[in-house]
């Protein structure tokens, strides 16, 4: 039976630099790159290709040597031009020289994926390089092929800050993600949940699916937040979770026989002159993307979103998730008495002396840089980081036994129903400073590797 869920904690960044819903031209970039950093839990990368190698669009780059019959594809077809190395000779990038015309390797199609067992429906997304679009809860990490989940969810909104349109980046893939649907309802045995809001489009709402209402202030948009009052993973069990995009690709990859790795990105923030969206590849550099739409300050280049995203420079690459790129001011500088001045320009959750932005209404927009306003120091107890996360888990406890390296704490105060991005809002409120999103990852690698 479909779930009306409404949350009232949580907290929502309103950020200027929306995206206006306009798709602008995009020069393509001439070299894309897919990096291992992107597919959290992936500690021992294999290549498949060397420098020189040819590729199309499909073909296998690289498998993680835990889960070997999984294939990681290249996004664009050319050549391999470099592959990047860090310490102790691991893999950082490998880097495709693209070429102008993108050449795709051809997988079986099915003009009805209806009749398609559940057995072909996997070997062929293994092969193809789309089944790293499903991530497996507990961990937040790329599913294994071996499990059967209890259920597969899917949000179909987004409430991280300056985050794109679902529906607008979407427009014009229903039939594909009809498709999708259809190929993952063989995966489970249980249900495939899509939890919409108020503003989501019709053709993002499959009666092959229950469809579940959610509404309230960020991260009511998280898949994390959504299963906890849906269906809660216990230990022992496994649920997975698919982003809209990923949905499309994988009814496309079955519709039209391709790996087809193009997607419509945002790029947002204040420090960008006109905030729009492009299309791209996976893994594009952002040298194009940025050349000429930045005001050309001291800035922070971001893959993804402010909260969760990834820091890159102007010649980075875009991660293999992410569908935005923000550019915001960069906050490297000190504020005399910064602390006590009252201004209303500075977004707060807390409503501490000086700090008046809950003056502003809700609708207002703010520049915000990346000024912590102060150095790491002790752990402080607030209450606050139970305001704003809608679950059950009790943030701050469970960050202390993380601390701790207490297991039996740790699953009890349920570190089995989070990844980063659900306690992200801790850190952007934490007057302690901590890095509570990669405290909590340790935590998480802590327990699964025990």
């Amino acid at each position: 039976m479909s779930q009306n869920i409404k949350l009232k904690k949580g907290f929502d960044i309103n950020l200027a630099g929306k995206a206006e819903k306009k798709i602008a031209e995009l020069s393509q970039p001439e070299t894309f790159a897919m990096k291992p950093s992107d597919f959290v839990g992936m500690s021992r990368a294999k290549l498949l290709v060397k420098e020189g190698d040819t590729v199309k669009a499909g073909s296998p780059i690289m498998i993680d040597k835990q889960v070997e019959d999984v294939m990681y594809c290249s996004p664009v077809s050319g050549e391999i031009a470099e592959v990047v190395r860090g310490a102790k000779r691991k893999v950082l990038e490998i880097r495709i020289l693209a070429d102008k015309e993108i050449e795709f390797e051809s997988f079986e199609k099915h003009s009805d994926v209806s009749g398609l067992s559940k057995e072909a429906a996997i070997d062929q997304m293994k092969k193809s390089g789309v089944w790293t679009n499903i991530i497996q809860r507990p961990y937040g990490v790329v599913a294994s092929p071996q499990d059967t989940p209890k259920a597969i969810f899917i949000s179909a909104f987004d409430t991280h800050p300056l985050a794109p349109d679902t529906n607008f980046i979407l427009e014009g893939y229903a039939k594909y993600y009809e498709a999708g649907i259809e190929v993952l309802s063989k995966l489970t045995e249980g249900k495939v949940h899509i939890n919409v809001n108020s503003d989501t489009a019709e053709f993002l709402k499959s009666n092959k699916a229950q469809i579940n209402t959610v509404s309230g202030p960020h991260p009511a948009g998280n898949v994390g937040v959504q299963i906890h009052h849906i269906d809660p993973i216990n230990k022992g069990e496994v649920a997975w979770t698919v982003a809209p995009y990923g949905v499309a690709q994988i009814g496309k990859l079955f519709l039209e026989g391709k790996y087809d790795a193009s997607k419509i990105i945002a790029l947002t923030g204040s420090e960008v002159k006109a905030p729009q969206y492009y299309k791209t590849y996976s893994g594009a550099c952002v040298n194009k993307l940025l050349d000429g739409t930045t005001n050309g300050g001291n800035e922070r280049f971001i893959s993804g979103n402010p909260l969760t995203g990834n820091q890159i420079n102007s010649t980075g690459y875009l991660g293999h998730y992410h569908n935005q790129v923000t550019v915001i001011p960069e906050g490297d500088y000190y504020e005399f008495f910064g602390w006590i001045t009252p201004t209303t320009k500075k977004l707060s959750m807390h409503r501490a002396f000086g700090l008046l932005s809950f003056l502003g209404g809700k609708n207002k927009e703010y520049v915000l840089d990346t000024n912590t306003r102060g150095q790491h120091r002790a752990f402080v107890q607030t209450g606050s980081f139970e305001k704003v996360v809608p679950m059950d888990v009790l943030p701050t406890h469970l960050i202390k036994a993380i601390l701790a390296e207490d297991y039996d704490d740790m699953e009890g105060l349920g570190i089995y129903e989070v990844i980063e991005e659900d306690l992200a809002l801790c850190e952007f409120i934490d007057v302690s400073k901590n890095d509570i999103q990669s405290i909590l990852r340790e935590g998480i690698d802590l327990v699964k590797n025990s």
